[in-house]
């Protein structure tokens, strides 16, 4: 019985069009925030590899089924200079490399949505969590919107915990980076579920945003209250911005069976300056799998501006992220892509079995706000 794998990235969304930044932009459309906390998973089933795409029995629409997560597995980036990446990421953060490889071919631009892809693809971990680095050598994509803001929905981030926010801030000025709050930002007591949280958003060389994030006792997993000497720990959660919370819980939760863990609202000047948003108020979700850092569907129901991200987002945009999920099957992917509740970028489930990339087959869709998945069976 195969496994899967599925990645959340930024990508589009059905809708008429405004341009904005040079990227052509979609009208709204979907899902929610999230918090930090625990979780479980779901079952299994099958599916086959025919003439380079991994088939689907046709036919009936699975309107009733869901495509079961197991595990998030890695959190991906698009990166426009591998070595500038890799200098930030292994020096100024201490996370480690563990493959780096060179992916070309057919199956790569089926696989990625961007035909002639090839890409120098670095993995890299810290603890226990891994994020994935990609460089299209050809063809090259979009950079970062400049105006890129925290609740455009083109938004993601990953949440890097830390044992003291002081020392780790502290790092991160020594180095120079890019402030995205406006510093380190401790949320108030009177907020039951975030009370006591410190964080603090900045920015990669390629402006992509990042958290650094330290839990008060009681607050996040059992596993970041361990004793520990060292200061960068792991990696909690990605977050993403999305229009409507119930229809991302129908995409994450009904579909994908991902669990509810924990939900919050979160206002007041802390978080404005966290997020550097004026009036924020947030609604936030947090997501769970069996196994791995977890989704936070973050919702503004304040202000209400933020961006759809771009219809036309590709894989070698520089602001193309991808969540990597382990799920059970595969098989029931056509009929939820034929009922809308999956859209497919990748023509079908591709044979990736030539690639070295840890799995046989994959396909890359998007959920309802344009977050790209790719759908992974080893």
């Amino acid at each position: 019985m195969k496994r899967l794998i599925v990645a959340v990235a930024v990508a589009s969304v059905l809708a008429p069009l405004y341009v904005v930044s040079g990227f052509s932009r979609t009208l709204p459309m979907a899902p929610s925030y999230v918090a930090s906390g625990l979780s479980r998973t779901l079952p299994t089933a099958p599916s086959y590899v025919a003439s380079g795409f991994s088939r689907t029995s046709a036919g009936s629409t699975e309107s009733n089924q869901i495509l079961p997560v197991t595990a998030v597995e890695s959190v991906g980036m698009t990166v426009s200079d591998m070595d500038r990446a890799l200098a930030f990421y292994t020096g100024v953060l201490p996370f480690v490399k563990i493959s780096d490889q060179e992916l070309s071919g057919r199956p790569y631009e089926l696989l990625t949505g961007v035909f002639g892809a090839r890409s120098h693809v670095v993995r890299l971990r810290l603890g226990s969590e891994e994020i994935e680095l990609t460089e299209f050598l050809a063809p090259k994509g979009r950079p970062m919107p400049p105006d890129l803001r925290a609740n455009d929905r083109l938004f993601q981030h990953i949440a890097i915990v830390v044992s003291d926010i002081t020392k780790a801030y502290g790092v991160l000025r020594q180095h120079g980076i890019e402030h995205a709050s406006t510093g380190p930002q401790r949320l108030p007591d009177w907020n039951p579920n975030a009370g006591g949280i410190s964080a603090f958003y900045f920015r990669d060389p390629d402006r992509h945003f990042l958290e650094i994030i330290a839990f008060p006792p009681g607050k996040g997993s059992p596993r970041w209250q361990e004793s520990s000497t060292g200061l960068f720990l792991g990696i909690d959660h990605t977050a993403i911005v999305v229009d409507d919370t119930s229809a991302s819980l129908r995409f994450y939760r009904d579909t994908l069976g991902l669990v509810v863990a924990g939900e919050s609202e979160n206002y007041d000047v802390e978080q404005e300056h966290l997020n550097n948003v004026f009036g924020a108020r947030l609604r936030i979700t947090a997501l769970r799998a069996g196994k791995g850092p977890g989704i936070e569907l973050l919702e503004y129901l304040a202000p209400r501006d933020g961006r759809p991200a771009p219809n036309d987002l590709l894989s070698n945009d520089i602001a193309h992220w991808q969540t990597t999920l382990v799920a059970d099957r595969l098989d029931p992917l056509l009929g939820l892509a034929r009922d809308h509740r999956v859209s497919l970028v990748s023509p079908g489930s591709v044979d990736a079995s030539s690639l070295s990339l840890g799995f046989r087959t994959g396909s890359l869709t998007r959920d309802p706000d344009g977050h790209g998945m790719r759908l992974v069976a080893r």
